[in-house]
């Protein structure tokens, strides 16, 4: 039996999605969390309470010399810290979105191709059985395909402040998108041809140029098309805030969320309750997803992902493509919601 040593990790940034990533480090004993990075003191699970928490990335990464980086900052972080970790011999997961740009982005899968690191960007909904399912299931419809998804988060209190951090860097239109374009690009398989954005800024509390509202559509060569919407902050309605649907000239497959869910509820973000399965000329099935995951296991498979990519030398070339895809559609649309144009990709 082949005895694996630990993958030494590090953790920098401990927010909501941070402290999920070290905790599934510290439970999963493929790992060794030798190190967490946070520019103030965060509140950890209590089953962590003996870790310390270094304020200084570089200087933590120099000495600690991981094996794997997990990089959980601000967006417009994202790209130096990755390719400052590969360049040191690290590979890395790092939270979505890859970057603030196409060309930050593609600098990061670069280094890490030429370094022979493996990176693996934080797609979730990549590890949830749920949503898996119904990219199978609108795959078997065929297509061309109608994409009707959006997220919006009625936030308030502590969730929009980070969203207005947020925004300082990235709209939620990139942020939340890269999930769900995510999910058309797997569905359809086709090259996105271009993008129509528009947004409003609903909030005196962020950026005059800013906005936390926007919804866009991308048009794809096979004939499909796709909308997305998402909006942040107290203003936001909880009406048909979370609409997932996916339609084919033959039916159409549906997430249906009970009345009781809620916007500022994390699981929900992630949760499907029941996949509906629309046939044309065929009864309706309703798929229960009552034994889905939650969000601390989702991100404990993400992590079990990454162990594999690392000790089973996966082929990640498709992973990091697509998510550079992903990124390069929502910042289109940011470009379209500024510019008022089309934006052609």
């Amino acid at each position: 039996m082949t005895i694996r040593t630990p993958i030494r990790t590090l953790v920098a940034g401990l927010g909501t999605m941070g402290r999920s990533h070290a905790l599934a480090y510290h439970r999963d004993p493929a790992f060794d969390l030798v190190g967490l990075v946070n520019r103030s003191e965060p509140k950890l699970d209590a089953s962590m309470a003996g870790y310390a928490i270094e304020p200084d990335y570089k200087a933590a990464l120099t000495r600690l010399k991981p094996d794997l980086v997990n990089i959980s900052t601000y967006s417009d972080s994202h790209a130096d810290y990755a390719v400052m970790a590969m360049e040191q011999g690290a590979h890395v997961f790092v939270e979505k979105p890859l970057a603030t740009t196409v060309a930050d982005a593609r600098r990061v899968v670069d280094c890490a191709k030429a370094n022979n690191r493996k990176l693996v960007v934080g797609y979730i909904l990549r590890h949830h059985p749920s949503w898996m399912r119904l990219i199978a299931e609108a795959r078997a419809l065929g297509g061309p395909y109608v994409f009707r998804l959006n997220l919006n988060q009625q936030s308030s209190g502590p969730t929009w402040d980070v969203h207005k951090t947020l925004m300082q860097t990235t709209s939620p239109i990139v942020d939340c998108g890269v999930h769900y374009v995510d999910v058309m690009c797997q569905i359809t398989d086709a090259k996105p041809v271009e993008v129509r954005g528009m947004g409003l800024r609903l909030s005196d509390e962020i950026a005059p140029d800013m906005y936390n509202y926007g919804h866009f559509q991308v048009l794809f060569a096979d004939g499909s098309l796709g909308w997305y919407e998402a909006g942040w902050g107290p203003m936001m309605s909880d009406t048909a805030f979370f609409v997932k649907d996916v339609v084919s000239p033959n039916g159409a497959v549906s997430i249906r969320m009970p009345e009781s869910a809620r916007s500022d509820d994390h699981d929900t973000h992630t949760k499907t309750s029941t996949i509906r399965v629309h046939r044309v000329g065929q009864p309706d099935e309703d798929l229960s997803m009552a034994d889905e995951p939650g969000h601390q296991e989702l991100c404990e498979r993400e992590q079990a992902f990454m162990a594999r990519a690392i000790t089973e030398d996966m082929d990640l070339s498709r992973h990091m493509e697509d998510a550079v895809q992903s990124l390069a559609i929502c910042l289109a649309a940011d470009e379209s919601v500024r510019s008022g144009q089309p934006v052609k990709l």
